[in-house]
């Protein structure tokens, strides 16, 4: 542990997809917080030159982990690393792959892109921290889906799959951490003005502007949520009870699934 660590108190930040977007505002206010960082993404120069950044802006201990989430070998090099610094106290598994269009068109490299970022990473990385965390008591996983979670569109077949399961995940996560101190934040944003538009084939730019927020206005409102014990953050959301209701309604099927004969409108007789 470095001796800023020692003196911040609050520990090392982890941020995947560090070097641009919803990743980059996350290390910039983390290292604002007092949080010393671990910096993760694919892109060494861009690394490189916003950990520069912010050990200049706020005095903190900044490393970088060039890596490739999609590749096994670099996924396993950055579970490693994390798993055996004692320092870290938080982890934000923001990295994530995006190509919007029919199922039926993506390329299986495209296709295995989104399923290895998106859901393969996010759980490998949550496994090689929350045991760590729950064995100190200590510690906030924040895992960064989607509102396409639960809403599909006919582009996003794929996209959407892999956010519903960290949806899943992240909530099994929140229940297994009940009764400890271990903190997992599950962030739900809506169209965010960052590079995955461009990179997903579908530019930004065919959006309603007043729909789509500012990565500094979607980092600021999930760490005011985080703050404010929020278990799901939806940035965009004015009406808080909306996502009650539907977690509600979810619990409610779940409870008339609950029955060992088929509806009756099936016509089934015995």
């Amino acid at each position: 542990m470095n001796d800023s660590t020692k003196a911040n108190n609050k520990g090392t930040a982890v941020v995947t997809g560090a070097s641009a977007g919803l990743g980059k505002v996350y290390a910039d206010r983390l290292a604002q917080r007092g949080f010393d960082l671990v910096l993760v993404a694919r892109s060494q120069d861009k690394l490189e030159s916003l950990a520069a950044g912010l050990r200049s802006d706020y005095g903190v201990a900044v490393r970088t982990l060039v890596a490739d989430l999609s590749a096994e070998t670099d996924l396993e090099k950055v579970a490693a690393d994390i798993s055996a610094d004692a320092s870290i106290t938080l982890l934000v598994n923001n990295a994530g792959a995006s190509t919007l269009g029919s199922v039926f068109d993506l390329s299986d490299a495209k296709r295995d892109e989104m399923n290895k970022v998106n859901v393969t990473a996010l759980v490998r990385l949550s496994h090689a921290i929350v045991p760590q965390f729950k064995a100190r008591d200590r510690g906030t996983l924040i895992n960064i889906g989607s509102v396409l979670g639960f809403f599909n569109l006919p582009i996003s077949t794929v996209y959407s799959g892999t956010k519903g399961y960290v949806a899943s995940f992240t909530h099994g996560l929140q229940q297994e951490v009940a009764e400890t101190k271990v903190v997992v934040q599950l962030v739900l944003p809506a169209a965010t003005a960052t590079d995955i538009w461009e990179k997903s084939g579908v530019p930004i730019t065919v959006l309603d502007p007043a729909s789509v927020m500012t990565p500094e206005d979607c980092v600021d409102a999930a760490l005011a949520g985080l703050d404010l014990g929020e278990a799901v953050t939806l940035p965009a959301v004015e009406n808080a009870e909306l996502y009650a209701a539907y977690q509600a309604a979810a619990a409610a099927l779940f409870g008339a699934s609950q029955n060992g004969k088929p509806a009756s409108r099936y016509g089934i007789k015995h």
